[in-house]
C-alpha cells in the first residue's frame, strides 16, 4: 500500500436555504493513495462538486478534517492556504466558462505562474507557458488566440494546462469532458492518463458517466444526496455492485453490441430531499428492498473485504462472496 496523500474524515457542508438547512455532503469519509484515480459519481445535485470543492477550500467545509501531505487544511490560515494552492488544483467542467473571455491562451495559462512569482521575467514565463502547451497538445500558433475562437476540447486543455502550471500533486477533475463531444472526450481522457503516469499526479475524478469512470479509476465511490452509498476498486464495484442505487446505475450503461440486451433497473418514488433530512437511509423512498428500518435507521458504512465498503442495512443479503 503506497502512501496517502489526502484523507477525508467526516466531511460535511451544509447550506441555509430560506426553506431549512442543504445537507450537499454529509459525513464522507475516504482515504485516496500518491498516484491513484479515485472517480466520484452519482446524479446530478448528489454533492459530487461541492465535495471536490469543499476539499480544495473553495467552498469552507461545515465541519470534518481534509489532510493533504499529512496536513489538517481546514485548519490553516487564507494565507497558507493559497500556498497550498500550487500542490492541489481544478479542471472545471464547463471549458467556456471557467476561462476569462478577455484573455489570451498565454495569459489564462501564465496567470498561476503570475501570481505565485514563480518567474522573474515575462520570457521566462513565456517559456513556460509554451512548454505547457506542448505537454496538452496545443499548437504553438494558439498562443495569442481567445477562448471563444476554439472549439470545446482546445479549451479544456487550456484548463488542464492552467492547472497543471504550478507543479501540482493532486487534481479534482470535476466532469472535464461532461461537455465534450464523444471523440474529444476519448482524446481528453487519454490525454489525463498520460499526464498522470508522466508526472505522478493523484485524480479525483468527479462524473454522472459510469463507462467512463470504468476506464479512468483505480477506486470508486458511488454518491446519494451527499452520502457514500458504495466504495470499492474499480473491477470490484463492476463485477459486484452491492448497493441497489449502485446497481440501478449500472443497468443504464448501454451495451456496445447490437440486438445484446440487459434487464434495466428503473427507479420509482420521490426523491428525499437534501434540506433538513429525516433520518433513515436517503434511498429508501426509491428502493424496491426498503423495510420499515431502512425509513428510521441510517445505514452506517459496512466493510464486506476487497476494500468494498457499502452503506446498506440489507448488504450482506445483496453481496456475492
Amino acid at each position: 500500500m503506497s502512501e496517502p496523500i489526502l484523507e477525508v474524515k467526516n466531511l460535511k457542508k451544509y447550506f441555509n436555504t430560506p426553506g431549512g438547512v442543504l445537507h450537499a455532503v454529509d459525513d464522507i469519509s475516504f482515504t485516496l493513495e500518491k498516484g491513484k484515480i479515485l472517480g466520484v459519481v452519482g446524479e446530478s445535485g448528489c454533492g459530487k462538486s461541492t465535495m471536490g470543492r469543499a476539499i480544495l477550500r473553495l467552498h469552507e467545509p461545515t465541519s470534518g478534517e481534509v489532510i493533504f501531505d499529512g496536513r489538517d487544511i481546514t485548519k490553516v490560515s487564507l494565507e497558507e492556504m493559497r500556498k497550498l494552492r500550487s500542490d492541489m488544483q481544478i479542471v472545471f467542467q464547463d471549458p467556456f466558462a471557467s476561462l476569462n473571455p478577455r484573455k489570451s491562451v498565454s495569459e489564462i495559462i501564465g496567470e498561476p505562474l503570475r501570481l505565485h512569482h514563480i518567474y522573474r521575467t515575462k520570457a521566462e514565463r513565456e517559456n513556460r507557458v509554451r512548454e505547457l502547451m506542448e505537454v496538452v497538445g496545443l499548437a504553438e500558433r494558439l498562443v495569442n488566440s481567445y477562448p471563444h475562437e476554439l472549439d470545446g476540447g482546445r479549451r479544456q486543455r487550456i484548463g488542464i494546462a492552467r492547472a497543471l502550471a504550478l507543479n501540482p500533486k493532486f487534481i479534482v477533475c470535476d466532469e472535464p469532458v461532461s461537455a465534450l463531444d464523444v471523440s474529444i472526450q476519448a482524446q481528453i481522457l487519454n490525454l489525463l492518463k498520460q499526464l498522470k503516469k508522466e508526472m505522478g499526479l493523484t485524480y479525483m475524478f468527479i462524473t454522472h458517466d459510469l463507462s467512463v469512470v470504468n476506464y479512468f479509476s483505480d477506486d470508486i465511490m458511488v454518491m446519494y444526496l451527499g452520502k457514500m452509498v458504495e466504495y470499492a476498486p474499480s473491477a470490484e464495484l463492476f463485477q459486484n455492485p452491492t448497493h441497489p442505487y449502485t446497481k440501478a446505475l449500472l443497468s443504464a450503461i448501454p451495451l456496445p453490441r447490437l440486438g445484446e440486451k440487459k434487464k434495466r433497473i428503473l427507479l420509482k418514488g420521490e426523491i428525499t430531499s437534501p434540506i433538513n433530512p429525516k433520518p433513515g437511509c436517503r434511498f429508501a423512498p426509491r428502493c424496491m428492498y426498503a423495510e420499515d428500518r431502512c425509513f428510521a435507521e441510517s445505514p452506517e458504512l459496512k466493510d464486506m473485504g476487497n476494500g468494498h465498503k457499502v452503506a446498506c442495512h440489507f448488504c450482506e443479503k445483496f453481496y456475492q462472496k
